[in-house]
């Protein structure tokens, strides 16, 4: 199965969202991080493969259709290189609440000192934390800017038919639009996941190392969220 649709964009751009957006328009499962810990213990070796620059892409993606958020996103010119009939979708906000939503949560000192000597440590370390080099995680100026330009080279790197920038505030007309699909029923579907991972981190103590305990978090974390962005919507 080759992915249809490459979430080009950021972690904490709305990406929870527009997997189950896009997994409602018929393009699923969409990938995303929650499902690299629902599989860990497959996963993880795939992504230090990645990392150790001997990437088996079909073999990652193996039985979706589609992916959002780390750590899909840090290759999204490999994946649109590998996938080349696939469609790019980059969401977007705003640089500074972007900026205050990764340093409350997947950028946080506690987050991330759950994981310290973990494998789950050294995979975020390559598809995360590497692209800052030369610069602080915590250093808003160099974040946002560093945010814009990365964003700014998708679209220069992409032709205009093959790309959507997209905010989920727009709702299901520019998406559909992009993906030839008829606009579905209902708002689009909207998840708070920054205040429920934080919810769900400070219960554990943090995100698990373990990863069978791990696994059974993150399945549990993806149906609850998945049940209130309906719900909500």
């Amino acid at each position: 199965m080759a992915l249809k649709v490459i979430g080009a964009g950021l972690g904490r751009t709305a990406t929870f969202s527009l997997k189950f957006a896009l997994e409602h328009l018929g393009f699923g499962p969409c990938y995303h991080m929650s499902e690299v810990f629902a599989g860990g213990r497959r996963n993880v070796p795939l992504w230090l493969d990645v990392i150790e620059g001997r990437p088996d892409w079909d073999a990652v993606f193996d039985g979706f259709e589609s992916t959002t958020d780390y750590p899909a996103c840090t290759y999204w010119r490999e994946l649109a290189e590998h996938y080349p009939e696939a469609k790019v979708v980059l969401s977007v906000r705003d640089a500074d609440s972007w900026f205050d939503s990764v340093t409350e949560t997947i950028f946080s000192q506690g987050m991330q000192a759950s994981l310290a000597g973990s494998p789950l440590e050294t995979m975020m370390q390559g598809v995360v934390f590497d692209r800052f080099k030369g610069g602080d995680i915590l250093d808003r100026e160099f974040m946002t800017d560093w945010f814009v330009r990365r964003n700014q080279a998708v679209c220069d790197a992409l032709p205009p038919e093959r790309l959507l920038v997209f905010s989920p505030k727009e709702g299901w007309e520019p998406l559909c639009t992009f993906l030839d699909v008829p606009v579905p029923y209902g708002p689009f579907p909207r998840v708070n996941s920054r205040d429920e991972l934080t919810s769900h981190s400070d219960e554990q103590g943090g995100l698990p190392p373990d990863p069978e305990t791990g696994e059974r978090f993150a399945r549990e974390y993806i149906e609850v969220l998945k049940a209130k962005a309906f719900a909500a919507a």
